[in-house]
């Protein structure tokens, strides 16, 4: 195994990492204008409260790595999707500034108009991040020059909107679920009920999903075909579905938990084993792909890097576990929450 292997690999565990954490916060803002009183909605910021901002610190660990070990992707992709990525910053930031606003004043209207803004903004990032995801995957028009010859709306192809509503779908249900591990009583068995149907929801667009991706994209499945032990991730995927409803019936949360976490990493490690060893596919010229090769940074850089990135993530993770080691258990309101 090379460095450009290590590297793809490592970048993948940060993504997926990131999709874990800040995908069921995520999916706790997408619930959160639907909670009926002020105590609940605010059980449901605290609940994430202490976490969430350093979820996002995934995101950026994953952005400087890949700047690092693969920066012609991070050009193209960046200067290329340049509208999309200044939307998701608006987005990212009107949710973080919803969070620590709406209890500034007591007034029913100003907590109404931050309770709206960080639902939207939970959907919104969720919607985006799937579109980007879909086009990396499917291709976008990519020049020689490694230039991107596209434009924003060129993005919103329906395979992709598609695509955005399969991950709204899955962070939905990734924040139900974790939820019914931080309440309790009548608000815990309101998140309860809504497992199984958002669960259905989910597994309803995942099959479509793949089912269209099959159909129109099957350049897809190539490595799969070549190596069949691939398919071990979408049977791992439909397995910790299928593991779901029961622990949730038999109040085993955590389990359930890591059920959904494991399919938002299989399903991360399932679109990797399908695109290696691109990076970015280029469509419809196919040659002008940029892989793990031909855009990567040189082999003294990727070594230089991975010696940081050995020291660098071990603490990121450590802090993570340490959080939420201090953070678990249920959620209660007192003076200083938010």
């Amino acid at each position: 195994m090379d460095l450009n292997i290590i590297w793809f690999i490592l970048l993948g565990v940060l993504i997926a990492g990131y999709a874990i954490l800040d995908g069921f916060d995520l999916g706790v803002g997408m619930l959160h204008l639907g909670a009926k009183g002020d105590d609940n909605r605010r059980i449901m910021l605290n609940a994430i409260g202490p976490v969430w901002d350093g979820n996002e610190v995934w995101l950026l660990t994953a952005g400087g790595a890949l700047f690092a070990a693969f920066p012609d992707v991070y050009a193209t992709v960046f200067s290329g999707f340049y509208t999309a990525f200044m939307l998701f910053l608006a987005v990212l930031i009107f949710r973080a500034v919803s969070i620590e606003f709406r209890s500034k004043v007591e007034s029913p209207s100003w907590r109404k108009i931050w309770d709206g803004t960080f639902s939207v903004c939970s959907y919104m990032i969720a919607l985006l991040l799937g579109v980007t995801l879909a086009n990396i995957v499917t291709g976008v028009p990519v020049g020689i020059d490694k230039e991107f010859a596209g434009s924003f709306f060129g993005l919103l192809q329906p395979y992709a909107i598609v695509f955005g509503i399969s991950s709204v779908l899955m962070m939905r249900m990734h924040g139900t679920i974790y939820m019914t591990m931080k309440t309790d009583g009548d608000f815990q068995k309101y998140f309860v009920k809504k497992v199984n149907r958002i669960l259905i929801l989910f597994i309803g667009s995942y099959v479509v999903l793949h089912a269209w991706t099959i159909i129109e994209f099957p350049n897809l499945i190539d490595n799969y075909t070549a190596n069949p032990i691939l398919f071990i991730f979408p049977a791992l995927i439909i397995l910790s579905a299928l593991m779901i409803p029961g622990f949730v019936k038999r109040a085993k949360y955590f389990r359930a938990f890591v059920m959904s976490s494991s399919i938002i990493l299989f399903s991360i490690a399932m679109v990797a084993a399908g695109i290696f060893p691109n990076l970015l596919l280029s469509n419809p010229d196919a040659a002008n792909s940029l892989t793990i090769y031909n855009a990567a940074s040189s082999q003294a850089t990727l070594s230089n890097m991975l010696i940081i990135a050995i020291i660098g993530v071990p603490i990121v993770l450590g802090y993570t576990i340490f959080v939420y080691r201090i953070f678990k258990g249920k959620v209660e309101l007192d003076e200083t929450s938010y």
